[in-house]
């Protein structure tokens, strides 16, 4: 019985008697912590997608970004398959162009025919909201001001209309409207930051592989130097890079897509893509490529040149066909066709599309 007692007294925990109870150790009834909620990147321009909470950007053009999923994903890749007259197809262009301006982010223009500098001039005024201002003691009075409510009685259904303001008030809000008869201001066209690729001063050997391998390395450059890729710490805010490629495949980058069936460098627009989508997965970029697509006769390599883009956009214009004098079709300029949407939704809202950039 004493053996006994004696293993309970040893097994039996020591209890500090004399110790007040701030003094003991605490003791953990659970492992268990609460998870808390991981930070999304907040980047101006930017919003996670409600379908799969990856961060998209818009195109410049809302209806557009409906079409495609609430905008382009951060780190995919767009392709625009060019109208004949390249008209409609620069100016999508330059909304997303435009809207990197609006929105703080950096841009990236190359091109074989124009100067970048001169396509940035030519980007569409934004049409943004007026900012409420506190009224003066004239302003009262002129408010109390007979005549002056005779005028506002005339004009009131237009109080409510946008007016192009030169100062970026609404840069925060995701989608803005431009104006596209009037220029942007070029004091904040000066104020963007803006890489460029000129084809004739960056290459003398006019071959797709060289001017596509020029073109590659320097977009890789600018990836690394400003820190988009993750490798070296921006020195401000992160930021996005938005990217506007003009008319690649075409016989301006000393392409031969558009003039044989069998083209000796084939692979050479292909090979670039792979590439660029590879970079783009792997940076804070999004990239827009326009491409000739109806002077490429080789179909089959023009699929493959589809398939390698995220979402790609065929612009069909109207002028030249039955369908520009068609009444059925006297309110648009064209029809543009989609290959990730689909076609029972995308027969109404592209149309609208094509109105609005128009």
């Amino acid at each position: 019985n004493n053996m006994i007692a004696t293993c309970i007294c040893m097994a039996a925990p020591k209890m500090s008697m004399g110790k007040p109870t701030a003094d003991r150790l605490p003791c953990n009834t659970t492992s268990f912590q609460k998870k808390s909620r991981s930070k999304l990147v907040s980047i101006p321009g930017t919003r996670p997608s409600i379908q799969n909470g990856q961060l998209i950007v818009s195109t410049g053009v809302t209806s557009l970004d409906y079409v495609i999923g609430g905008g382009l994903a951060v780190g995919t890749l767009l392709l625009i398959e060019e109208d004949r007259y390249d008209s409609y197809s620069r100016m999508l262009l330059k909304y997303f162009l435009a809207e990197g301006v609006v929105c703080g982010h950096e841009l990236y223009v190359a091109s074989a025919l124009d100067h970048p500098n001169d396509i940035l001039q030519e980007l569409p005024a934004p049409i943004l909201d007026d900012i409420a201002s506190p009224k003066t003691v004239e302003d009262q009075a002129k408010s109390c001001d007979p005549e002056s409510q005779d005028a506002m009685k005339i004009a009131w259904r237009y109080q409510h209309l946008p007016k192009v303001q030169t100062a970026l008030a609404s840069s925060s809000r995701f989608g803005h409207y431009y104006d596209v008869s009037k220029t942007m201001d070029p004091e904040i066209c000066q104020a963007a930051r803006c890489h460029g690729f000129y084809l004739p001063e960056h290459s003398t050997a006019v071959t797709s592989p060289t001017t596509y391998s020029s073109l590659l390395n320097n977009l890789q450059e600018v990836i690394h130097r400003e820190g988009f890729d993750g490798s070296v710490p921006q020195t401000k805010s992160r930021n996005i890079l938005r990217i506007g490629l003009h008319s690649l495949g075409s016989a301006l980058w000393g392409d031969d897509l558009c003039c044989r069936e069998n083209p000796s460098h084939g692979h050479a627009l292909t090979t670039f893509l792979y590439g660029l989508r590879a970079m783009l997965r792997s940076s804070l970029s999004v990239a827009v490529v326009t491409v000739p697509s109806h002077l490429i006769q080789n179909r089959a390599l023009m699929g493959n040149i589809t398939r390698l883009c995220d979402t790609a956009i065929a612009l069909e214009s109207f002028r030249g066909s039955e369908r520009e004098t068609n009444p059925l079709y006297k309110d648009y300029h064209g029809n543009p066709h989609t290959h990730t949407s689909c076609p029972c939704v995308c027969v109404f809202v592209c149309l609208c599309v094509w109105r609005l950039v128009c």
